[in-house]
């Protein structure tokens, strides 16, 4: 019999590293301060009533153009080399992994990110993760972005938890994806997901989580911290936690505890099958007497 799946599902910047990921090499490339390219790149999209995604990709193609500045699939990928990742996440998911197979289930990682897949997946992290879904650019032959494959935006990141729950991962497989299937089929029933992410960009996730049995997790750094305690408050996350995922923290052993958890409510089903098979097959479970 396969091993129940308990899948952890992550928003990326100030989630798993510390800031907006074009901050570390892409911005200051461009001799740009970080909130000088921000409010260039939501003008422009206010502006011209763009999706907002949509619109930074754009300011980027555009700024690093006015600079003569390389942009190419792989520039990206090498400026992901240089994001700074919260203490212990670099470890945290071999870490998990073992703790899940410890309790008798497979855990996968995934990404659900608005920032750019080529720079996460120069990350020192990238290989942890079963499927990394991020806003990305179509290249030419030469590796110059020539339009936009993927935006991933608030709302949008809710169609890859379904996909993650359906198993149906690859992102051009619409039909699959709208088939109706019974929920016992599904391969990671929302009640194995954990969504950790870092505020209200993640709300439309997080919210999933609460209403469909998954557990919804937000991380903070001091200078969010106060958005993170609202949204506690206002029952959009079941737990808040200081963005440090060494072992032994407060993160760590919560995670844990819901891998406990999930790994027995999926034991406890598995246990209620046998016993409804074995009825319907004409044969009583040892655990029932007869009286």
């Amino acid at each position: 019999m396969e091993k129940p799946i308990i899948a952890f599902l992550y928003d990326f910047d100030k989630t798993l590293c510390t800031t907006d990921m074009q901050e570390y090499a892409f911005i200051p490339r461009l001799g740009m301060m970080p909130g000088e390219f921000w409010e260039m790149a939501n003008g422009f999209g206010r502006d011209n009533h763009m999706d907002g995604i949509l619109a930074y990709m754009f300011t980027m193609v555009r700024e690093a153009k006015r600079r003569s500045l390389p942009f190419t699939r792989r520039d990206l990928v090498e400026e992901g080399r240089g994001v700074v990742l919260f203490p212990g996440v670099a470890e945290w998911f071999e870490r998990i992994n073992a703790f899940g197979r410890s309790q008798g289930v497979e855990v996968e990682h995934y990404v659900i990110s608005s920032g750019l897949r080529e720079i996460i997946e120069g990350s020192a992290i990238s290989g942890a993760f079963k499927k990394i879904y991020a806003s990305e650019f179509y290249y030419d032959e030469e590796g110059r972005p020539v339009w936009p494959k993927l935006a991933v935006n608030f709302t949008a990141k809710t169609q890859f938890v379904y996909r993650i729950n359906k198993g149906v991962l690859d992102v051009s497989e619409d039909r699959r994806l709208n088939d109706s299937m019974p929920d016992d089929s599904k391969r990671v029933p929302f009640t194995n997901m954990i969504y950790i992410g870092d505020g209200l960009s993640d709300v439309p996730c997080m919210k999933m989580m609460r209403a469909y049995g998954g557990q919804a997790i937000a991380v903070y750094q001091e200078s969010n911290r106060p958005g993170v305690e609202d949204l506690l408050a206002k029952g959009r996350v079941d737990f808040i936690f200081p963005a440090d995922y060494r072992e032994g923290t407060a993160l760590d052993q919560t995670a844990r505890d819901i891998i406990r958890k999930m790994a027995i409510a999926d034991r406890l089903s598995e246990e209620n099958s046998q016993q409804l098979r074995s009825i319907g097959g004409g044969e009583l479970p040892h655990q029932v007497g007869l009286f």
